[in-house]
């Protein structure tokens, strides 16, 4: 079963009001994170995360371990001409228009059918070759299916701190390896948990939170160079148990009750 959540330090940043410390959004599902300053929240998650993902060549959504390349390679959409690109790490670029003009898919995403279309683009044979088998690009055919779950995910860096320690590490280890949507300060370790069922206000939006979140074997990869630095899972099971479902829990879900902007440095109000 799940361990409770740990308690509160009797020093430390946990005396103030839970806040977003910061933002994570990618266009492309599995590609570097970017940390807006704010993003609007609708009722299929953040505007413009996750507007793209990559399936492999049988069409088959492209995940674990074997997309640890892909960490480091960064991509930006602009809406406004709505073209792709992509670069990698040594600075090599592919851009193009990121019109979903391929065949047809239906992608299994955790139990549910996604239907997308593969968008053709100069990028096909760069991250290809870059990843070492082939991949393709692909746009669900509604806004936010690329999600894994829900739309909203969270974690407090009191949690990463705490696994940091668990783990041996010297520092925090980087939370970017949980790309979870809102990083949150100003509480304890796995003090969101308690929040499961509740309203939390941030900023405009309202947020229902929801269920941990199972973690999996990318949580292992440093999410700057797709290489297992840490062993994440191993040190989750041996201090915090595993789920009814024998999942590893770390950080919540959360649906969009309300939709507005979110920002770096807003409260965190639990109003229920």
């Amino acid at each position: 079963t799940l361990s409770p959540p740990l308690p509160r330090p009797a020093t430390g940043s946990v005396d103030a009001m839970p806040s977003v410390a910061r933002i994570n959004i990618t266009p492309v599902k599995s590609t570097t994170l970017h940390h807006p300053p704010c993003v609007e929240l609708g009722p299929r998650g953040a505007e413009g995360d996750r507007r793209f993902f990559l399936v492999d060549g049988d069409g088959r959504r492209f995940s674990g371990d074997r997309k640890g390349p892909l960490l480091a390679v960064r991509a930006d959409h602009d809406p406004a001409t709505d073209r792709l690109r992509f670069r990698l790490p040594e600075g090599a670029e592919a851009e193009g228009p990121a019109a979903a003009t391929g065949d047809a898919l239906v992608v299994n995403f955790y139990g549910r059918d996604v239907p997308a279309h593969l968008v053709p683009g100069p990028w096909e044979g760069m991250l290809s070759a870059f990843v070492g088998r082939p991949v393709r690009l692909a746009r669900p055919d509604r806004t936010g299916d690329a999600l894994d779950v829900e739309p909203v995910t969270l974690v407090s860096l009191a949690s990463v701190d705490e696994l940091s320690r668990q783990g041996g590490s010297e520092g925090r280890v980087d939370p970017d390896r949980f790309r979870m949507l809102l990083e949150v300060d100003g509480c304890g370790p796995h003090e969101e948990d308690r929040w499961w069922g509740r309203l939390l206000k941030i900023g405009r939006a309202v947020i229902r939170a929801g269920a941990p979140v199972p973690r999996c074997v990318v949580t292992t990869l440093d999410p700057a160079t797709g290489m297992r630095d840490f062993p994440t899972l191993s040190v989750i099971k041996r201090y915090r148990g595993v789920t009814s479902g024998n999942e590893l829990p770390f950080g919540i879900y959360g649906r969009v009750e309300r939709v507005g902007a979110v920002a770096v440095g807003d409260r965190i109000d639990l109003l229920d």
